[in-house]
């Protein structure tokens, strides 16, 4: 799973990490926003579906995901679809019993979480595990699709080391999904893991990047390690470097370190239409083993966003222009 991050305390939304790119803050935040959850009272029984606002996102969705896992369902009143997944996604989480809480949030009333989001069409889930967005689907699945999701999203989440269930939960099975509350919330930390958040807490990337790099080495196909190290790899570029990136690549189009180093700026500050474009333009003026570097980035790049990122597919296509 990705990195386990939150977002900075206070009301305003945390406009990078929703974007579904690289929150550094959130990173450097997660003690705080786990102690918040920790001193926070559980979803009472019967309270695992909740109306989320722009004023209420950190609390109930960002701090509550240290808890238990939070699939957030944006919706409107006008959307047909909607008022097919919304009945189901809703009975599936009083099913769940505590496993997991859904977030819906309706897009006319909190259009900021939208467009943070970057949500093009609705309804849409994401799910959020220990502060850290998580991509979903689009649309109205069928109800066997959707358990199979928050299956997934359950084991995500005991591979991250979220033990916490909602208060009230209890044996009753989730029906298809093979999972049940308290065997999520038994699930065993993993110290690798910790021991690498522990280095990004101290700010220490390379120690952190070193400790991916181990559990990859050990398992190839580790679901957190392996999308977690190019976002730590990022975050310490983005530490590393000052001011300025962005212009200096502007006046020096051919200059492919400049290049590199503005994308990374852009993509840390949720541009990402621009960073990933910014580097297919590159792409197209390079040959060589600059184009390779280029090409290598931007597939890091579609490695942090994750598949269902909008922005992939597209530049996916156009990267194959350019090389081909």
């Amino acid at each position: 799973m990705q990195p386990r991050s939150s977002a900075q305390p206070g009301p305003s939304l945390p406009s990078a990490a929703l974007a579904g790119a690289v929150d550094l803050a959130a990173v450097k935040a997660r003690s705080e926003a786990a102690a918040r959850a920790a001193e926070a009272p559980a979803p009472s029984p019967g309270g695992y579906v909740v109306d989320v606002t722009e004023e209420t996102f950190q609390a109930e969705v960002l701090d509550r995901s240290f808890q238990v896992p939070v699939l957030i369902d944006l919706w409107a009143d006008w959307c047909q679809p909607c008022k097919q997944l919304s009945p189901v996604l809703e009975r599936l989480a009083v099913e769940g019993n505590g496993a997991w809480v859904l977030a819906k949030i309706d897009v006319d009333a909190n259009p900021r979480i939208q467009q943070a989001l970057q949500v093009q069409s609705i309804p849409t889930i994401f799910a959020v595990i220990s502060g850290q967005l998580v991509p979903g689907f689009a649309g109205a699945l069928p109800e066997p699709q959707v358990r199979e999701f928050i299956d997934a999203v359950l084991k995500a989440a005991a591979q991250a080391g979220l033990t916490g269930a909602a208060a009230g939960s209890g044996p009753q099975q989730h029906a298809e999904a093979g999972a049940q509350p308290d065997d999520v919330a038994q699930e065993p930390s993993d110290p690798r893991l910790d021991a690498a958040e522990q280095y990004l807490e101290q700010g220490d990337f390379d120690a952190a990047i070193q400790q991916y790099e181990a559990i990859l080495a050990a398992e190839p196909n580790h679901p957190y390690a392996a999308l977690a190290l190019p976002r730590v790899q990022l975050m310490r570029r983005v530490t590393e470097a000052d001011d300025g990136a962005v212009a200096r690549a502007d006046a020096a189009p051919a200059d492919v370190a400049a290049q590199l180093a503005a994308a990374d700026d852009e993509l840390a500050n949720g541009a990402v239409d621009a960073a990933l474009q910014r580097l297919i333009a590159a792409v197209r003026r390079s040959a060589g083993d600059e184009r390779a570097a280029l090409r290598e980035r931007l597939l890091e790049y579609f490695a942090i966003l994750g598949p269902d990122d909008p922005a992939v597919g597209p530049a996916r296509r156009d990267l194959a222009n350019a090389l081909f």
